[in-house]
């Protein structure tokens, strides 16, 4: 069954899309935002280095489970002022009903900065 929300886009549009691997290195909290969220340092590796994203993960999340955790994020979005905080990715995840969030992750270890194919 197709989801109303859906439109159909071409495998060139998708190609557009940079998906890649990240590790985070950093979890700060973010009392500034207008939902409750964290303020994350992500190591892409050499070609994209480190980035900074705000995430709303704070429902199934503590600071300490996403330190070192593998996410990944589109890498070519321009980046968004939120607050006082530059976020230059958006990490992925899958939102509930309930509105809580889960991070999309690799099943395994992988090299940062790999692009999702």
């Amino acid at each position: 069954m197709k989801d109303k929300n859906n439109t159909s886009i071409t495998w060139e549009d998708f190609e557009k899309v940079e998906l890649h691997i990240g590790t985070i290195i950093e979890v700060m909290d973010f009392p500034e935002a207008i939902k409750p969220a964290y303020k994350l340092i992500i190591d892409f590796g050499k070609e994209i280095g480190i980035k900074k994203s705000s995430a709303q993960i704070t429902g199934l999340y503590t600071k300490d489970s996403l330190l070192n955790k593998q996410v990944i994020a589109v890498t070519n979005f321009p980046p968004k002022q939120i607050g006082n905080f530059m976020s230059e990715v958006l990490v992925t995840g899958f939102k509930q009903q309930n509105g809580e969030v889960i991070l999309s992750v690799p099943d395994k270890p992988c090299e940062n900065g790999l692009r999702l194919m």
